[in-house]
């Protein structure tokens, strides 16, 4: 069986980012990293970025904060003929003030679908 097309992206929450009281992002800053995993992933796949359809589950588990470094992985687990289906997970790699998690904590996961432009 061959294996799946992954892709990971780093990035690190800036204070910009913090949506709620107690320094906490946006879950909407989670989504738009899942976004931009999809992009990659199917310009690799693909040769062009897709139009994102839809999410089918979207799990939010921890809080995310400025100053914590997140690691997102996008997985394709399924190619269609005009459509692919993504798994993406992101995890705590390290917390703000330079705690570094060992293990990495789950802090959002979800399953989406994007469509191929021909």
């Amino acid at each position: 069986m061959p294996q799946k097309l992954s892709i990971t992206l780093r990035t690190r929450i800036s204070p910009s980012d913090i949506h709620y009281a107690g320094g906490i992002a946006s879950g909407a800053k989670v989504m738009e990293l899942f976004g931009d995993a999809a992009t990659e992933l199917l310009i690799r796949h693909d040769g062009d970025e897709g139009l994102f359809r839809a999410y089918q589950s979207v799990d939010f588990l921890a809080p995310v904060k400025a100053g914590d470094f997140l690691q997102v992985t996008a997985t394709l687990t399924r190619v269609g003929n005009s459509s692919r289906d993504i798994e993406f997970k992101a995890y705590k790699v390290i917390e703000e003030g330079k705690q570094v998690l060992d293990p990495p904590l789950l802090v959002a996961k979800a399953q989406g679908t994007c469509v191929v432009r021909k």
